[in-house]
């Protein structure tokens, strides 16, 4: 009896241990993303092209890495660790593919006013060159970089905080109007600041509201200050590096590897001045002693976290959503998903363990993201090769770089930023598709050039949701008794055989950048059952499919054959409103069932709906597919059957 019961309770023992060891298998699919692509990884595939991504990437790394450290008040070795660790951490814990992590220019830009208000430049004289120290370098830039990992510290653990709180289901309010305006205003602020380089000028730091517009008026009252020669390298800088830039983005297709020419013109600028002398001759700034070699970590100063609260937020957000935004941006040309909460805990990690090995903040860059995108990488094998060239630099050539003019590493920063700069042509498209998101885009740039990312990024958020929640009282929801009727005339007039091949659905509900997500999974949801059963519907399965959007989904046919076209009518007479995120999924959507065979109408378009999404999809060439009413389109169908059917009759005649 005793070995019967010993026997029954290791059954059970057994059985309730095997699900937890599932669920951690799980767990760490899901939170070790590496796993997943690493151990199905193609070396004959990936990895030549990976290889060659990385090289390219660990270029832009290096030189992004001098700049943006130096963006952030630190020493410009700081840049370099920061272009090493952050990449390793992202590629075993982040889920982009596509997205290599480093030194950020917003993030940097918002950590150098934590760095310059806690450790002034007037602090400077009041320290000394110090070869006892781990780097070798004064007390002033060991303080400095002290202020700079805290807030990297600080903001890794808010993001890891937003992780745990799952906070990433929110991000649906942070709209691509606002992303676009927030991330263009940071980077005016970030041209702004390397003015003193472009002009060889000594400009002190100026932080706190209107920061923008007193540093132009200081420098407008100091233009006697100018120094030509330094103009005229950093000009002659911006315009080789972007028409070369611009060369290799329109041969890519012809050429396998890009110019590094932000390798090539630091060389060429570090000869030059070294030979020249340009540093005492003509006063040029240069990077000076970089140090060899990475140093032992070290804690993060915890006793300044309190006064760098609001830059430490400002990292997280900002950083985040930067980053985020070209992660979905990936995911959606490459066809693979990003969960927006393991985001958090990547880049969360990817701060909060850097700041121990002195690196500054970092984020997910515009440019280098692109760059991956040009050289045909696969995976983040990239990323961490571009990494080892990083390492390569630090414990090799890094000494070499004392030579590298400021105004050559500004004007790399100024033209890394052209992807964002040009957001401007935005402006035209939201006015073309909504007014009001034209009118958000303009009003969260101004608060972000008068008040900060951080503060722009806020307002952004908070304007949109209150005209979100001001126009959705005057939605107006879909009669059901209409689609009864409409679904009575549709047996009535149709044969069997066409009435199999229709599906009609409602949309009952406004399509803003609340639902457009929802919508879209709910629609493919429909569209993938249809694709892969069949059989036809049951009334029971129609009723569980007949909800889209909290409304109504009238559904007329059960599925179509496999080799029969099935037609799709959308009835968007519930639709009252819309803004650019509705407008885009309808067109991602109707692009998507082209795809899958699938016939589209639309009916009850408005006109603004209409001539959104002509102006947005180019479907001007396409055939008409916008119809007054659900009948309109259906007798459209019919009328398109009988011709198809005629012409294979006389097909078949003539044989």
């Amino acid at each position: 009896m005793t070995e019967a019961k010993r026997n029954k309770k290791s059954v059970l023992w057994s059985k309730m241990n095997i699900p937890h060891c599932e669920d951690f298998k799980q767990w760490c699919r899901t939170r070790l993303p590496i796993l997943e692509w690493a151990l199905h990884y193609n070396l004959k595939e990936n990895l030549l092209l990976d290889s060659l991504s990385g090289i390219m990437l660990g270029v832009q790394q290096v030189t992004q890495g001098l700049a943006f450290a130096i963006l952030s008040s630190v020493h410009p070795v700081f840049g370099l660790y920061g272009s090493l660790f952050p990449a390793i951490i992202y590629a075993i814990f982040g889920m982009g593919r596509h997205v290599a992590t480093g030194t950020f220019a917003l993030t940097s830009l918002i950590s150098a006013n934590a760095v310059e208000r806690l450790v002034p430049p007037s602090s400077q004289n009041l320290t000394t060159w110090s070869n006892t120290s781990m780097l070798g370098l004064s007390d002033f830039e060991m303080q400095r970089i002290g202020i700079a990992t805290a807030v990297s510290f600080l903001g890794g653990m808010i993001q890891v905080a937003m992780y745990a709180l799952q906070l990433g289901s929110a991000t649906f309010l942070l709209t691509e109007t606002v992303i676009s305006a927030m991330t263009t205003g940071a980077a005016t602020h970030v041209v702004t600041s390397q003015v003193k380089y472009f002009l060889g000028m000594k400009i002190p730091y100026i932080y706190g509201p209107l920061q923008f517009f007193y540093t132009y008026t200081y420098v407008f009252k100091n233009i006697k200050s100018v120094r030509l020669e330094v103009v005229i390298l950093s000009l002659l800088s911006i315009v080789i590096l972007v028409l070369v830039k611009e060369l290799n983005e329109q041969f890519k297709k012809k050429i396998k590897v890009v110019l590094p020419v932000d390798l090539v013109l630091i060389i060429a600028a570090s000869f030059v001045c070294y030979h020249t002398n340009m540093e005492n001759t003509y006063g040029l700034e240069v990077v000076g002693h970089i140090p060899k070699g990475i140093p032992s970590p070290k804690t993060p100063s915890m006793s300044v976290l309190s006064a760098v609260i609001t830059e430490s937020f400002g990292v997280a957000l900002v950083g985040y959503v930067a980053s985020l935004a070209l992660a979905q941006d990936s995911a959606k040309k490459f066809k693979y998903s990003v969960d927006d909460n393991q985001e958090f805990l990547a880049h969360g990690l990817s701060n909060v363990i850097s700041s121990f090995f002195f690196c500054i903040p970092s984020a997910a860059a515009m440019g280098r993201t692109t760059g991956l995108y040009s050289t045909g990488a696969k995976t983040q094998v990239a990323c961490l090769i571009s990494s080892f060239l990083v390492l390569t630099v630090i414990y090799t050539i890094g000494p070499l770089l004392y030579w590298v003019p400021m105004c050559v590493l500004a004007s790399i920063i100024v033209v890394g930023l052209k992807g964002m700069l040009i957001q401007f042509r935005d402006l035209k498209k939201y006015w073309n598709v909504d007014k009001i998101d034209w009118g958000i885009w303009v009003s969260t740039y101004v608060f972000t050039i008068c008040f900060g990312a951080n503060v722009g990024l806020l307002f952004g958020v908070v304007c949109t949701i209150a005209i979100v929640i001001g126009r959705f009282p005057r939605a107006k929801t879909l009669n059901i008794n209409i689609m009864e009727e409409m679904e009575f005339k549709v047996k009535m007039e149709m044969n069997g055989e066409i009435l199999q091949l229709i599906k009609i659905i409602s949309i009952n509900n406004p399509l803003i950048f609340l639902n457009a997500k929802k919508f879209h999974t709910d629609f493919m949801n429909i569209i993938q059952k249809e694709t892969s059963s069949n059989q036809p519907l049951d009334d029971t399965n129609k009723c569980e499919q007949n909800t889209l959007l909290n409304g109504n989904c009238n559904e007329e046919a059960s599925q179509s054959y496999p080799n029969e076209k099935c037609f799709l009518i959308l009835d968007c007479s519930g639709l009252n409103f819309f803004d650019y995120s509705g407008v885009c999924v309808l067109v991602e959507v109707y692009k998507d069932c082209k795809s899958r065979s699938f016939d589209v109408s639309l009916a009850h378009c408005t006109a603004s709906l209409a001539k959104a999404m002509k102006y947005h999809g180019n479907l001007d060439s396409e055939k008409s597919i916008f119809f007054k009413s659900v009948s309109a389109a259906i007798n459209n169908i019919h009328s398109n059957k009988l011709r198809q059917n005629l012409s294979k009759f006389n097909d078949q005649s003539e044989v």
